[in-house]
């Protein structure tokens, strides 16, 4: 006997401002929608501890706007408090400390943890709550431009373990997911910088316009001027939803991962460097080599590999860090990304904007050349003033 069935499911994207203001219904909204009886649901809340460090005031803002919509939303029962960056997912305690909540304040399969922070702490909160009863609902509101632009919005979820980048997870929706523009304010400058990677990848893989207002708007985006910048981060945003929601793979049961582009080397690179690189500027200086590889090849348009490098530079992203040129490593990269596919190497090059491809073998002598170049490309363009420091 064989049968087949789909599951559906929905996901849910806002955009808002000053999600905590007691008049502005976003929050309320996606808290009730995630449960039934919101009423006579829990639920806990977990934040990254450096958004409270730099909002001031947010956490009894949070639970002033709670009781405000108390008629609305799930009874909050506990707030956790997690260092955020790469090491909220290095480990089981983060997850330990929230399953440890969900028990202790009885959170029930239609209740919710709702996360606020960066994505490592979204990736590793949201992997407890898709564990806990086999699925607690999740309602995630991403501080990061990287988490606005990108993790937030997708499916997965999970730590890192064994010296590997998520190598325990799951694929699991948020009901929802809201982005507030104000929370972007309060970035440091590096982590306001990096997330621009992924906007960058998502625009030379589906969006030839998203592109060119990247290279028009580059340095008001360096600059860190929101009006400008925000529109790029709500399209990389909605592209990354559509690609889940529309793309035919949303749980990525196929080899290919198109929005893996640039992440191969990127996710080897963060193991090689203790993680002092930032998950955005590894996939920069990802994006940067792989384009230089479809060059080098051949295969990539040679304008649009100047034109990403340049933008790229003008953002202040990165192109290059020595660990580069650990050639050995570098190939075992793509082995464990081969692993993590569960299959045939595949590996998304751009072969012109908004033209992917798959590749399933990768020349290392040819990627070997493109690391020399890129090195020089990067200190050149860093000469003319065109890369930060």
């Amino acid at each position: 006997m064989e049968e087949s069935f789909d599951v559906r499911w929905r996901h849910v994207l806002r955009f808002t401002s000053d999600a905590f203001a007691v008049e502005n219904p976003a929050l309320a909204d996606a808290l009730g929608e995630a449960t039934d009886r919101a009423e006579i649901r829990r639920m806990i809340a977990v934040f990254d501890a450096g958004v409270p460090r730099s909002n001031p005031g947010i956490e009894d803002g949070l639970r002033s706007y709670l009781e405000a919509h108390a008629d609305r939303v799930p009874r909050l029962e506990d707030v956790i408090l997690t260092p955020g960056g790469e090491v909220a997912k290095q480990g089981d305690e983060l997850v330990d400390r929230v399953l440890e909540s969900i028990s202790v304040n009885r959170i029930c399969r239609k209740s919710v943890v709702l996360v606020i922070g960066g994505g490592a702490v979204l990736d590793a909160a949201g992997y407890a709550a898709a564990v806990a009863h086999r699925g607690v609902r999740l309602v995630r509101m991403p501080t990061t431009v990287l988490g606005q632009c990108d993790s937030g919005v997708g499916v997965k979820n999970g730590i890192n373990r064994f010296g590997k980048k998520n190598f325990v997870g799951t694929f699991v929706p948020p009901c929802s997911v809201l982005c507030d523009r104000e929370l972007l304010r309060s970035l440091e400058d590096p982590d306001w910088t990096s997330g621009f990677s992924e906007v960058v990848k998502i625009a030379l893989l589906k969006d030839p316009v998203l592109f060119t207002e990247l290279e028009r708007n580059h340095r008001a985006i360096a600059d860190r001027d929101l009006e400008a910048a925000m529109p790029l981060i709500a399209r990389s945003g909605q592209l990354h939803m559509a690609h889940i929601t529309r793309g035919g793979d949303p749980f990525e049961l196929n080899e290919a991962r198109p929005l893996d582009f640039g992440h191969w080397s990127a996710h080897k690179l963060e193991q090689l460097t203790d993680f002092r690189l930032r998950h955005g500027d590894a996939v920069s200086i990802g994006i940067a080599l792989d384009m230089v590889y479809g060059g080098c090849t051949g295969l990539t348009d040679t304008v649009l590999v100047d034109r990403s490098l340049e933008l790229l530079a003008g953002l202040g992203l990165p192109l290059f860090t020595p660990e580069l040129e650990r050639t050995a490593d570098l190939a075992e990269g793509l082995e464990e990304f081969r692993e993590h596919l569960g299959g045939e190497l595949t590996i998304t090059m751009v072969r012109d904007l908004g033209d992917p491809v798959d590749l399933h073998e990768i020349d290392m002598r040819a990627m070997s050349q493109a690391v020399t170049e890129l090195k020089r490309r990067s200190r050149q363009l860093q000469q003319d003033g065109s890369l930060s420091q």
